[in-house]
């Protein structure tokens, strides 16, 4: 019998990428490709590439030459590009990037076997030429569910698959595989988004908002719970807009219910979502809903109005303030982190003046900083008024350091507060490490619990804030939660 091929894959920027990822794992695994952890054991290093920022960029190259190197040492033979940075730039990217024996854009997703055996065989997959993904659908929301069959939808893979297709396959199946025994996973709501920020290229390359299924989106998230996944997080580019192109805008509001009633799941939390489009509605769930995170994770951007304006978004220091006071109000505890952007074109020391008002004011969880750089393709590449970089720099600086002591400033408010903690690693050297409603995975900080005893990953501990390390918070479990926990692991 000949021996597997073998493929690994690297995922790069967001968590989107990552539910992408694990399409591409649940189509190759399928199709008798064997799956490795890391890429000097695969005969195909496919590296998941992010197109969002610069650094994001330098990134994905980065870990494209790495990988490259191993084809002078390893199993590696192939090195191939996909995700968002190779469907952005194409035949352009192969080649500024000869290192890369293929740049597969997202309609090559259904056909991934196919690509990489081509590629391995020696054969070559020409690159495409980049095309504004926006111009796919209709411009009406509600024209669009038809045409989307047509259309490549990178994490979107189908439930309820006949029996074979995907790994574990059952009843409710997804196309997909997971690549970690994590007790979080992703699960993408929509893909693409109508925005039009004036800073922001990801709409012309993921194309216009889709919704997925209600039913598509339960089904994975109970293929998950079957997994032993604890905690889902609803991922897309935009949260809010959930519905619209299915006739309800208020989709969320009942599906969040259905999703927290899943058997064995213990969190179900919501991220990317837009101030300007909140509703009452939403935050009532999202505050009231048994196992529901009241998480909000906000895009903020920044909160003077010209500066607003030149972005192309809404809203100003106050009326963000109020949304934080109206969320507060009906759950004191809740979380709330957001992204910046300082040394927009034509932003003002009195704009910068105003950030530091709403930052000193909002008392945020988490705080994301990003200096301003043009993104080809925007319409803010375009403006006139830029600062320089000097200037950027320097604001990028200021507001980082001042950030960095108010997420410190907002951990301290939390000690006496009781945590749900949902345990992610247990070592005997580092301790027992994991996250509370207000934070989710990798970027709002974490919880490290005093003790232990009778713990393993993918328990849910009830815990009292006893200190705090920076933006983390130190927690002593209850007495009855750790015989909870105890009792549950026998």
């Amino acid at each position: 019998m000949p021996e597997r091929r073998t493929v690994a894959l690297v995922t790069l920027g967001c968590a989107r990428n990552e539910v992408d990822s694990e399409e591409l794992a649940g189509r190759l695994e399928a199709d008798g490709w064997q799956l490795v952890e890391d890429a000097a054991d695969a005969d195909v290093a496919v590296v998941n590439t992010c197109g969002f920022v610069e650094a994001a960029k330098k990134d994905s190259v980065d870990a494209l030459l790495e990988a490259n190197d191993l084809k002078s040492h390893g199993r590696t033979q192939a090195v191939v590009a996909v995700g968002c940075m190779a469907e952005r730039y194409g035949k352009e990217l192969a080649e500024a990037l000869p290192e890369a024996d293929g740049v597969l854009g997202f309609d090559d997703y259904t056909n991934i076997s196919d690509r990489l055996q081509t590629i391995l065989s020696g054969g070559i997959h020409a690159a495409h030429t980049p095309r504004d993904r926006r111009k796919l659908l209709p411009i009406s929301p509600a024209e669009r569910q038809e045409s989307a069959a047509s259309v490549a939808l990178p994490g979107h893979g189908p439930a309820d698959l006949p029996e074979g297709v995907a790994p574990a396959s059952g009843p409710r199946a997804p196309l997909r595989r997971r690549l970690d025994g994590a007790p979080v996973a992703s699960v993408k709501l929509a893909s693409g988004c109508d925005r039009r920020c004036s800073f922001c290229a990801i709409p012309s390359f993921r194309g216009s908002f889709i919704s997925r299924r209600p039913s598509d989106v339960l089904n994975e998230t109970r293929w998950l719970a079957e997994q032993g996944v604890k905690e889902i997080m609803l991922v897309s580019e935009n949260n809010t807009s959930y519905g619209k192109d299915l006739g309800d805008i208020r989709l969320l509001e009942s599906l969040l219910p259905e999703l927290a009633e899943v058997d064995g799941l213990e969190r179900v939390r919501v991220s990317y979502l837009q101030p300007a489009e909140m509703r009452p509605g939403l935050i009532d769930v999202l505050t009231s809903t048994p196992k529901v995170a009241p998480y909000f994770d906000l895009s903020f951007q920044h909160s003077a109005p010209d500066v607003l304006r030149a972005m192309r978004r809404f809203g100003d220091t106050d009326r963000f303030l109020e949304l934080l006071d109206t969320i507060r109000s009906k759950a004191p505890e809740a979380g709330v982190r957001s992204n910046f952007i300082v040394g927009f074109p034509g932003e003002t020391e009195s704009d910068l003046a105003e950030l530091e008002r709403f930052l000193t004011g909002a008392r945020l969880d988490a705080i994301g900083v990003f200096g301003y750089s043009d993104e080809e393709g925007t319409e803010a590449a375009t403006y006139d008024n830029k600062l320089d970089e000097d200037v950027v720099a320097e604001r990028l600086a200021h507001i980082s350091r001042l950030a960095e002591e108010l997420v410190s400033q907002r951990a301290e408010e939390r000690v006496g507060e009781t945590v749900q903690v949902l345990v992610e690693s247990v070592d005997e050297e580092e301790g027992v490490y994991g996250r509370g409603a207000h934070q989710a995975p990798e970027t709002d900080g974490q919880v490290l619990l005093t003790s232990g005893a009778g713990l393993s990953v993918g328990r849910m501990v009830e815990a009292k804030v006893v200190g705090t390390e920076g933006v983390d918070l130190v927690a002593e479990p209850l007495t009855g939660s750790l015989a909870c926990s105890e009792e549950a692991g026998r």
